[in-house]
């Protein structure tokens, strides 16, 4: 019932908003859309646990991740470090929290990250890159592990550098870093059978399959700027 809803909204975040990424209200959207305020929120909802919306009390919604305070640090850190070295941090970070998640995540949200991954079957590079994130962004949150979620936030926050989206966009258009379905299905499966240890494999060679498709992009950029 809310999915049609759900795309709409979407529709809207991605040509209509303000400079400061906040959505209309509950109301205006419920009149804007013809339904009711139940289904936006419920709309809202899986929008937010998807990590495309957050909510600040006495504000309002807004488009993509809320501010937090590695902000300032990942700025910094983004001039000192490169992707390579994100990756290599991401290695170290993300197959625990798959591990994580395989003993504390819920079977709605295994239902959702299952949605997560079948939006990027087909996809361009812009969409995947956009649905990738929200899947790793949902493990990490669903791992219900305070400082391991901050650790990956603030790698989040360095990756989302212009230059190294635009790294990763070129990567992610040849065949060699299109996600193959069959990562995540393998990935989502091990955390589905409650299984750490084979959660924690399937996130550590998902990465290592992407770490060397973005290391031959990054090191092919380098050379054509040396060049």
């Amino acid at each position: 019932m809310t999915q049609p809803l759900k795309l709409r909204l979407m529709a809207l975040i991605e040509a209509e908003l303000p400079a400061d990424g906040r959505l209309p209200t509950e109301r205006a959207l419920a009149e804007r859309f013809n339904t009711s305020r139940r289904l936006v929120r419920q709309a809202l909802d899986q929008l937010e646990v998807e990590g495309l919306v957050w909510r600040k009390q006495g504000s309002g919604t807004y488009a993509g991740q809320p501010q937090d305070p590695t902000g300032d640090l990942a700025a910094r850190i983004a001039g000192e470090t490169d992707p390579i070295q994100v990756m290599e941090a991401r290695l170290c970070i993300e197959p625990e929290l798959a591990a994580l998640c395989a003993v504390r995540m819920t079977d709605d949200e295994i239902t959702r990250l299952r949605t997560l991954a079948t939006r990027q079957v087909a996809a361009d590079a812009q969409t995947i890159e956009l649905w990738d994130g929200a899947l790793h962004r949902l493990i990490a949150q669903c791992a219900r592990n305070r400082p391991l979620l901050t650790a990956f936030a603030l790698l989040d926050r360095i990756r989302s550098n212009p230059d190294w989206v635009a790294v990763r966009a070129r990567a992610r258009s040849r065949s060699s870093m299109a996600v193959p379905h069959s990562e995540h299905e393998v990935l989502i499966n091990a955390i589905a059978a409650r299984n750490p240890h084979a959660a924690r494999q399937a996130m550590h060679d998902h990465l290592s399959a992407r770490f060397m498709a973005l290391q031959a992009e990054f090191d092919g950029t380098t050379r054509e700027a040396g060049e």
